[in-house]
């Protein structure tokens, strides 16, 4: 099964389990934000990836200058352990997480939570790779993926338990589309994945494809 079936299979379940009123706000928020054009705002392939240093569930702090001298770098961003889809797509990534390191790549996730909230998921799901900390989303921005929850869905989260006041370190409407980057190790992007659609993510087996066309040292 791809990981967009699992996702599929996964709303399909859930989705009908939602208050009417629930999902008319959901929908009205997704279709205002697939029409506001973010996706297209995002970096794009043949773009150089901007840098950052964030801290990761340890805290040690996590360069990309310095993931990209050792090799290319899978680069993905996800909304927040809250998220089942994004529970969904990290642990997809982490059962390749091994054929992306033989391919001499470093995958790393970056999200708007605390390290706090970093640490628990990578402890739940066994994740091996960093998962980062981008609180306030500076990265998140400078990779053109934040946009703010409007009120009516920002209310809505906060009325399922989603408390993202106390998760995002106090940035509690701030999130970035899902996406996934490959990054040379010239700092290009390569490959990208970007989607105003929180139940669609990148293939893994798309993002070792791409690895496979870049030309990597051992």
């Amino acid at each position: 099964m791809s990981l967009q079936d699992e996702l599929t299979a996964f709303f399909r379940t859930l989705y009908p389990e939602i208050p009417d009123a629930a999902r008319e706000v959901m929908e009205r928020a997704g279709r205002d934000l697939a029409a506001s054009g973010q996706a297209g705002r995002a970096r794009q392939v043949g773009e150089r990836a901007p840098s950052f240093g964030l801290p990761s569930a340890t805290g040690t702090t996590v360069s990309l200058d310095a993931l990209l001298a050792a090799g290319p770098v899978v680069l993905t961003f996800y909304r927040g352990a809250w998220c089942p889809y994004c529970n969904i797509a990290l642990r997809a990534l982490q059962e390749r997480h091994a054929e992306i390191t033989a391919r001499g790549a470093r995958l790393v996730a970056v999200s708007p939570q605390i390290p706090d909230e970093s640490l628990s998921l990578t402890e739940k799901h066994g994740l091996a790779f960093d998962v980062l900390s981008d609180v306030g989303s500076d990265t998140a921005t400078r990779y053109g993926l934040s946009f703010d929850l409007p009120d009516d869905l920002a209310a809505l989260y906060e009325s399922f338990g989603f408390d993202l006041q106390r998760v995002n370190g106090g940035h509690p409407r701030t999130l970035p589309l899902p996406a996934t980057y490959v990054i040379d190790r010239g700092g290009i992007i390569r490959w990208a994945f970007v989607d105003t659609d929180y139940t669609a993510r990148a293939e893994p087996a798309d993002i070792l494809a791409a690895l496979d066309t870049l030309e990597v040292s051992p």
